[in-house]
C-alpha cells in the first residue's frame, strides 16, 4: 500500500520494470499535488483559470479496484472540489487516466469483461460523492491510446504487445464508458461525455498502398472510438474483430448521450505502408521550427461535426509540449486566429456561463473551449519526466512551483478578455 492506503496501479508495476522509461523515472511523487493541493489552488486563482479538469486514481479511492472504499482518498477529492468551488474554479472530473488498479490487471485488467463491472461501480462511488458539486464528468481518458499503447504496442502500463488481439480493449473501454456515463448521472451529474484523443490521417503519398494503410489507421485511432459513441455502430471494417465480445445492448449502451464531446489535439500523423514510413506531418518545436497545426485542427473539428450534428462542436485540450513557443502557439490556435479576416470579437474568450449554461456562438453553435496543462509534472514513457507541459515550472527536488512567462502572458489575456466581455 502506498500513502494514504492507496493501492498499486499498473503505471507503479510497469516502471518497476528496467527499461520500461528512459531516464527511470518512476512517476511516483511528479509534482506531488496530493500534498500541495493548496499551492497549486492558489495559482490557478492567480491564473484566472475558470476550471480545472483533474482525474480521480481509481487506486486512490479502492485499492484493489473493488469492494471497500479507501475513505482517505475519497476525502482527498472531497476537499478538492471544496477549495476549488471556494476559489472561483469549476471541477471537471476525469474517472479514468489509465492507472488501472494492479489488481485487476492481474485478473486480465481490460482483457476482462469483468472490469467493465468494477469501472461502473467504481463510478458509482465517486459521483455519489462528488456529483452535488463537480457538474462535468469524463468517464474514460483517450481510450484509444489505452488500448493501442497500453495492450497493442507495449509502449505504455502494462506493457502487453497483442497487436490486433488488443482490440477487445476497446470495446470494453466503450462499454465501461457508458456504463459510468449512466452511474454518474444516476449519482446526479448533469453533464457527461469524453475526451477522446483523435487526429487527422494524411496518406504520404498518393500511391494506394498508403492511401489504404491511412484509411485502415484512421479506422483504428479515430473511428473506432468515435463512431460507437456517437452512431452505435463500428465502422465496417473493424467489426469483425471484435464482434466475438459484443453482447446485446452493447452498443446501446455504448452510445449514451452527450452534453460534450471532447477531443484531445495535438497532431496530425502522416501514414505510410511501407516499414519506416510512418512519421508525423508536422515537425514539433524541439525541431526548431515552430509547429502549424491548425489545418489539422480544423480539419478533425469539421470531421466531428459531420459525424453528429447534435453534438457540440469539440473541446480542443493540448498541444505542443514545448513550452519556449507556448504563447506564439497559444495565439495561433486562439478561436479566429489565421483568418484572414476576422469578425470583431472572434478571438475573445467566452463569458463564463452560469451553472448548467452553455456557450453558444452567433450561429447557435456551442463555442468550443481551449484547456491547457497549468502545473508541469508528467511522466512521459520513454523520456521520463521531459519533455514539460504547463504553464508553472515544478523543480522536482525542491517542488518549488515557478509561473513561467506564459503563465503571466495567459493571466493578463484572461483579465483582458473578462473585463472586455463584462
Amino acid at each position: 500500500m502506498a500513502e494514504d492506503g492507496r493501492g498499486p496501479s499498473v503505471w507503479d508495476t510497469f516502471c518497476d520494470q528496467p527499461g520500461r522509461v528512459a531516464d527511470g523515472s518512476s512517476g511516483a511523487v511528479a509534482c506531488d499535488h496530493y500534498h500541495r493541493v493548496d499551492e497549486d489552488v492558489a495559482l490557478m486563482e492567480r491564473l484566472g483559470a475558470p476550471g480545472y479538469r483533474f482525474s480521480v486514481a481509481w487506486p486512490r479511492v479502492q485499492p484493489t479496484g473493488a469492494g471497500k472504499v479507501n475513505p482517505a482518498g475519497l476525502d482527498f477529492y472531497d476537499r478538492l472540489v471544496d477549495k476549488l468551488l471556494a476559489a472561483g474554479v469549476q471541477p471537471m472530473v476525469t474517472l479514468f487516466h489509465w492507472d488501472l488498479p494492479q489488481a485487476l490487471e492481474d485478473d486480465g485488467g481490460w482483457l476482462n469483461r469483468a472490469t467493465v463491472e468494477r469501472f461502473a461501480e467504481y463510478a458509482a462511488v465517486v459521483g455519489e460523492r462528488l456529483a452535488d458539486r463537480v457538474e462535468h464528468w469524463v468517464p474514460v481518458n483517450e481510450p484509444n491510446v489505452v488500448t493501442t499503447l497500453g495492450y497493442a504496442t507495449g509502449l505504455h502500463a502494462p506493457g502487453r504487445t497483442l497487436m490486433f488481439d488488443a482490440l477487445p480493449v476497446a470495446h470494453h473501454l466503450l462499454v465501461a464508458h457508458g456504463r459510468a456515463a449512466i452511474a454518474l448521472r444516476a449519482a446526479g451529474a448533469t453533464s457527461v461525455g469524453c475526451a477522446n484523443n483523435h487526429a487527422p490521417m494524411w496518406p504520404a503519398s498518393d500511391d494506394d498502398a498508403d492511401v489504404g494503410a491511412t484509411k485502415i489507421f484512421d479506422a483504428l485511432w479515430n473511428g473506432m472510438y468515435a463512431e460507437p459513441m456517437l452512431l452505435g455502430r463500428y465502422p465496417r471494417d473493424l467489426e469483425p474483430l471484435v464482434e466475438d465480445v459484443i453482447r446485446d445492448g452493447d452498443l446501446a449502451t455504448i452510445r449514451q448521450p452527450l452534453d460534450f464531446y471532447g477531443v484531445n489535439y495535438y497532431n496530425p500523423f502522416r501514414i505510410g505502408a511501407a516499414a519506416g514510413r510512418q512519421r508525423a506531418a508536422v515537425r514539433d518545436a524541439r525541431g526548431g521550427r515552430l509547429p502549424d497545426d491548425r489545418p489539422g485542427l480544423a480539419d478533425r473539428a469539421r470531421r466531428a461535426a459531420r459525424v453528429a450534428d447534435h453534438v457540440p462542436r469539440p473541446v480542443p485540450c493540448g498541444g505542443p509540449a514545448d513550452l519556449r513557443h507556448r504563447v506564439r502557439l497559444r495565439v495561433r490556435h486562439r478561436p479566429g486566429a489565421g483568418r484572414r479576416r476576422r469578425r470583431p470579437g472572434a478571438d475573445r474568450l467566452p463569458r463564463r456561463p452560469p451553472r448548467g449554461g452553455r456557450r453558444r456562438g452567433a450561429d447557435g453553435r456551442r463555442r468550443p473551449r481551449l484547456l491547457h496543462v497549468v502545473v508541469d509534472g508528467q511522466l512521459r514513457v520513454g523520456r521520463g519526466l521531459r519533455p514539460r507541459f504547463g504553464l508553472v515550472h515544478v523543480d522536482y527536488e525542491t517542488q518549488r512551483r515557478t509561473p513561467k512567462r506564459s503563465f503571466h502572458w495567459y493571466a493578463e489575456l484572461v483579465a483582458r478578455h473578462r473585463a472586455a466581455n463584462d
